[in-house]
């Protein structure tokens, strides 16, 4: 859900909020649907080089620190001709962005702060995660607030499953920041935010999918990170791309909800990729040997929403 403009009195001021609620079972239609328009507002977009910091918040095992890891990097790898990205992959995932104005966005890992500690208690308000998101350098960056299963952000699990939004820093408070936060539905709610790894909480119950990094909570953080932060890059102010209010926008990723593949309907995420010995079900490759299942994203060109398969 969307908050209102609110002022946090902590460092970065919330200026509004734009959350993800991935409503299970949400895929396109077997007919032919008209095309999907997300209008340009005409406001700034986050083009250019821009740096993803990470702050983590609650228990994190290392494992799922490398997971969440290897996916920003898998945004924008190194390219080599020795080491040529094997597709589909997250970066052809990403490069999608680069049709919205403005041109691409090269995406690089920044600084990562550890609060194992809970160090502002384990129920969060939108003004602490405004305060988290202002504890690392925000210049050309998105600060990423990641927060453990045993977290309860406001409005999780019932309305959204990350967010992003933007504040203002400096000493005057007149310098605009991106940032987005993203939970853990592990223990709180697999069947709304980790799916389809998790059968859902309401609709058909079709069987749920093996995750391709074996964490339902993790992978499932990475679908609702894919969708956040791509909508952080092309509506970081509420002033970009969106379809419909700017309240509640429906945004890059948001506007093809439940869609991973070809032929998905409700309930059903679409034909995806299979891995042999593990059965995970993914749709793109990323560092390390890395797979990831990304949700579909709007493609400009077509005015359609976009699956790597």
């Amino acid at each position: 859900m969307i908050g209102q403009a609110r002022d946090s009195g902590l460092p970065g001021r919330l200026i509004s909020r734009r959350s993800s609620k991935r409503e299970r079972g949400e895929g396109s239609e077997r007919r032919e649907k008209p095309p999907l328009i997300l209008k340009y507002h005409n406001g700034p977009l986050l083009k250019g080089n821009i740096t993803v910091n990470l702050i983590w918040y609650g228990s994190f095992t290392p494992i799922q620190r490398s997971i969440i890891v290897d996916f920003i990097l898998s945004l924008t790898p190194p390219s080599t001709k020795s080491h040529p990205a094997e597709l589909p992959s997250v970066a052809s995932w990403w490069q999608i962005t680069a049709l919205y104005k403005g041109g691409p966005c090269t995406v690089a890992l920044g600084k990562q702060l550890l609060d194992e500690d809970y160090s502002l208690g384990k129920f969060l308000h939108p003004s602490q995660i405004t305060a988290l998101s202002s504890r690392l350098p925000h210049r050309n960056a998105v600060n990423l607030v990641l927060t453990a299963a045993d977290v309860v952000p406001d409005g999780f699990c019932m309305s959204s499953c990350g967010s992003h939004a933007s504040g203002l820093a400096g000493k005057h408070k007149k310098a605009r920041f991106a940032f987005a936060w993203v939970g853990n539905p592990d223990l709180q709610c697999p069947g709304q935010c980790a799916w389809p790894f998790h059968q859902p909480m309401y609709g058909p119950q079709t069987p749920p999918l093996v995750p391709p990094n074996g964490d339902v909570g993790v992978d499932g953080m990475i679908i609702t990170l894919a969708t956040v932060f791509a909508g952080a890059v092309t509506n970081p102010f509420g002033n970009g791309y969106f379809q419909g209010p700017a309240t509640v926008p429906l945004e890059a990723v948001s506007a093809c909800t439940g869609i991973f593949g070809s032929g998905a309907f409700p309930g059903y995420p679409g034909n995806v990729l299979v891995e042999s010995g593990s059965g995970a079900s993914y749709n793109a490759n990323g560092v390390n040997g890395r797979k990831f299942l990304l949700p579909a994203i709007w493609d400009p060109e077509t005015s359609a929403c976009k699956t790597l398969v």
